[in-house]
């Protein structure tokens, strides 16, 4: 590595954030993403604040009925809670697909948000379950869902002075069902082809709440909202999943790159999401929830 800078270790958040108030630093949890920025150059901080030392943002806690989510809380500690099978079951979908063990190890939830890549695995799982971002600075905190989080390619709202502490969302209804389905050139260590994340909800027959997300087929993470609007408060039926599945397509704005077409990224969400709504609603109707 052949950047020079350098390295805060704070003890405590309050530590931290001051640290980031004072300008030019970068925040480094579990590294994944920033030392191999580092190795390239495609970035050179001149002041690293390292976290590994801030267990308070580390753990996961179940608080009146939402999930609280610490931002150092690493891919394999979401493995490893029993609870999320049922509070978020698409994310532990994610979990299982991320990366390789020991990448798994050190990444970190707030790093997976905080990096903004369009191809972040634990993203979609997360937008569709209504998840809500806390931000942090020396003076104050804000929460921002996280839909309205990404502006675009590698942007988001967050300020260089703040840090991701938490991901919250509502604990999902025992009629609530959701899942998560990733396309890659091979299972597990591969960066996504295509990735949609579905949640639904069921009353009285009709499908009440949909959420439909998708992840590397446009600039960042998006909810695909036409096809949410297609399913809620309709029987979804497998002419009107289609016509959801078509919408989702539509929304997206995919590119040609090594790992796909664009044309095939599109047909990829078409089909992802015809299949992720028909397997999940399959299983509402037949009163199973959980994960797909």
């Amino acid at each position: 590595m052949s950047s020079e800078f350098e390295l805060e270790t704070p003890s405590g958040l309050k530590d931290a954030l001051c640290l980031l108030a004072e300008g030019n630093a970068t925040p480094l949890a579990g590294g994944t993403n920033l030392m191999i920025d580092l190795r390239a150059k495609r970035q050179r901080p001149s002041r690293i604040v390292a976290l590994g030392h801030l267990d308070e943002l580390r753990g996961i806690r179940f608080d009146r009925g939402e999930v609280v989510v610490g931002s150092r809380t690493t891919v394999t500690d979401l493995l490893r809670s029993p609870e999320l099978v049922i509070a978020g079951p698409s994310l532990l979908d994610a979990a299982r697909l991320f990366a390789g063990q020991m990448v798994r190890n050190a990444g970190t939830i707030g790093g997976n948000i905080a990096c903004a890549s369009p191809a972040a695995d634990l993203v979609p799982p997360l937008m569709s379950l209504d998840a809500d971002v806390t931000l942090a600075s020396a003076s104050g905190s804000r929460t921002v869902a996280l839909a309205d989080y990404f502006l675009g390619y590698k942007k988001d709202v967050r300020k260089s002075d703040e840090l991701i502490t938490q991901v919250s969302w509502t604990h999902p209804s025992p009629r609530t069902a959701n899942g998560f389905y990733k396309l890659a050139r091979r299972r597990g260590d591969a960066i996504t082809v295509a990735g949609v994340a579905v949640t639904l909800s069921a009353s009285n027959g009709k499908c009440d709440h949909a959420r439909v997300a998708l992840s590397a087929v446009s600039p960042c993470v998006i909810r695909a909202t036409k096809a949410e609007h297609i399913l809620q408060g309709q029987v979804p039926t497998a002419e009107l999943i289609e016509a959801a599945a078509i919408q989702a397509a539509a929304q997206c704005s995919p590119i040609d790159d090594v790992r796909a077409s664009a044309q095939y990224r599109r047909h990829a969400v078409h089909v992802l999401t015809r299949r992720l709504v028909s397997h999940i609603w399959n299983n509402l109707d037949q009163g199973s929830a959980g994960s797909a």
